[in-house]
């Protein structure tokens, strides 16, 4: 189990190579650092090669060092409550914020390995075909929905972003074939957002979510971006998973963008220009 991996590696301390015990003492000397060391920089920390570092990992079941270091991330679960899985009551900043910012780094690349590029494609053209898009979230997944009108304003289409249920259904009752309605639910378990999800499409509305595999959201979308994370968000702030939400807008507004072509770039160069007025001129550091 991956919450063990820890002590699996303490216990197998002297069954490992002088080369695999170098890399064992580097990742139990400090394992949140190491959630957030590059495979490089593992090997250099034990003096070894990063061959090494992938056969390592591979012994303890791992598929590689991605998997490995999502593993070593789970393995600091279990911490407190209502704050991170990854922290401990008497961590010190130093802890804490190298946990927090490993376990991010970590999960990150987990997502950007697990995702469909076919699904995204798909997600991409139906959004390119909207004739308006709505974005649904609640609680932290409400931020990220409102992080995506800030993007998706740019493409010249109308584009809103709903944090609050009641005005949720009314836009979904009131959609149209043409309109896509992108649900934003980590856990994909809220009942209201299932049943708005639901009430768009019987609308006519394309719906589209950004949600845990296999969950009721997900079996009421049209087409789904679907990444899982050791994150529980039923008993832990959310962190992870909201970067993980962000990124993903990130690389859907990136791939509209490039679905427009190179004759869309002066509109996107006007809007940013726009703002030029309202800076101060950046100063000059010698």
């Amino acid at each position: 189990m991956a919450h063990d991996l820890l002590q699996r590696i303490r216990q197998r301390l002297d069954e490992l190579n002088r080369s695999e015990r170098k890399v064992a003492d580097v990742i139990l000397a400090d394992p949140a650092r190491a959630t957030g060391l590059s495979i490089a920089s593992l090997a250099q920390a034990a003096s070894v090669s990063e061959p090494t570092v992938n056969r390592f990992c591979r012994s303890f079941d791992a598929k590689g060092y991605p998997d490995f270091k999502i593993k070593l991330a789970q393995s600091l679960a279990g911490g407190t409550p209502y704050v991170s899985q990854s922290v401990e009551p008497g961590d010190a900043a130093a802890d804490y914020t190298g946990k927090i910012f490993g376990a991010t780094i970590a999960a990150l690349d987990e997502a950007s390995r697990t995702l469909d590029p076919a699904r995204i494609e798909r997600v991409v053209d139906y959004l390119i075909q909207a004739k308006q898009i709505h974005f649904f979230g609640l609680g932290a997944s409400g931020a990220v929905a409102q992080d995506a009108q800030h993007k998706f304003f740019r493409f010249n289409l109308p584009v809103t972003a709903y944090v609050d249920v009641l005005m949720q259904r009314m836009v979904a009752s009131a959609c149209h074939t043409g309109d896509v309605v992108v649900v934003i639910s980590w856990t994909g378990r809220t009942r209201e957002l299932v049943d708005i999800a639901r009430l768009a499409r019987e609308s006519g509305a394309v719906v589209l979510g950004i949600t845990a595999p296999d969950s009721p959201l997900a079996t009421e979308c049209t087409e789904t971006l679907e990444v899982a994370t050791p994150e529980d968000t039923d008993v832990y702030m959310p962190m992870t998973s909201r970067m993980i939400q962000l990124t993903l807008i990130d690389v859907l507004a990136t791939g509209v963008t490039l679905r427009r072509g190179e004759d869309f770039l002066p509109h996107l160069k006007k809007i940013k220009d726009s703002l030029q007025e309202t800076r101060y001129p950046a100063t000059r550091q010698d």
